[in-house]
């Protein structure tokens, strides 16, 4: 009976180690070190974000940004790391210059330098200028060129050298160009068209000189582009040959003009037993008509 008793608990010692080991393999996890435990939150890196949807001109203060933690992957090039960062600049707080969501990471870009006021100096690209032409509502796009669109510029040129003829020709003086501001509006958010006299635009040094000497040879016309469309086109200088034909008839100014001596010449006799005995040639423009001329008239001349 002894024996027995000392067999069954020897069993249940044995199962009972076999059950820790099976539990040891099946639950490794326990036997990790709290440091393999805990998330790799120590490399997460602060990031300066708004609050709240922040809009163009607003200057930034302490209640419209915070920190949130970022993966390193995740961190926007060019982000703050902090608040202070941002305010603390030497002249003071920028403003915002492109709208911005709320809890949207602040980017230099979007901002403009310490304590700058929002004006269209703080949008120019490096390298760039800002530079005025006149336009009205025909030649502004009706309106509907509004700051942060791209455009290009025409010229319209009068090349007549005397006042019988005209010739017009149109030339493409500088293509995909950025509209920065419509009058006094430089929001990039604008989106109600409004009919303006200036428009302002960013363009190289060189573009600034061909539209100082276009703005004097003619008229300076703007010509949206689709948005997102980039590149240069190859253009052509238009005349008004290539839209009316190189055989136009006689310009409007001599079409018009009331018909002298010459051109009365050309009338049929009054008298059908008036005989024609001569003639003389009538010249109009390039053209040349011989016209028969009565005897009787042609003796008065003799």
């Amino acid at each position: 009976m002894r024996h027995g008793v000392l067999i069954s608990l020897a069993g249940s010692a044995t199962l009972g180690i076999g059950a820790l080991a099976v539990a040891h393999l099946w639950a490794p996890s326990a036997t990790r070190s709290p440091r393999d435990a805990q998330p790799s939150s120590h490399k997460s890196i602060p990031v300066v974000i708004a609050t709240s949807a922040l809009g163009y001109g607003v200057r930034l203060q302490q209640r419209d940004l915070t920190v949130a933690h970022f993966a390193p992957e995740a961190v926007p090039q060019g982000a703050f790391r902090s608040v202070d960062q941002v305010l603390n600049q030497a002249g003071g707080a920028p403003v915002v210059l492109a709208p911005m969501a709320a809890r949207e990471p602040l980017l230099p870009s979007k901002l403009s330098g310490p304590g700058a006021r929002p004006s269209l100096s703080a949008e120019i690209a490096d390298g760039k200028r800002a530079y005025t032409i006149r336009v009205t509502d025909v030649s502004g796009v009706g309106g509907h060129a509004l700051p942060g669109d791209h455009v290009d510029v025409v010229l319209t040129r009068d090349l007549s050298v005397d006042s019988r003829s005209r010739q017009m020709v149109s030339e493409v003086v500088i293509q995909d160009v950025r509209v920065l501001g419509i009058d006094l509006n430089a929001n990039p958010t604008s989106v109600k068209a409004a009919l303006a006299k200036t428009s302002t635009l960013e363009v190289t040094v060189g573009e600034a000189q061909k539209l100082a000497v276009a703005s004097e040879l003619g008229s300076l016309t703007l010509a949206l582009r689709r948005s997102g469309a980039e590149g240069v086109e190859p253009v052509t200088v238009i005349s008004a040959a290539d839209i009316t034909g190189a055989s136009a008839a006689l310009p409007p100014t001599q079409a018009l003009r009331a018909p002298g001596p010459a051109a009365r010449l050309r009338r049929p006799a009054q008298s059908s037993h008036i005989r024609a005995s001569g003639s003389v040639r009538v010249i109009h423009g390039a053209e040349g008509v011989d016209v028969q001329v009565p005897s009787e008239r042609l003796g008065d001349g003799a």
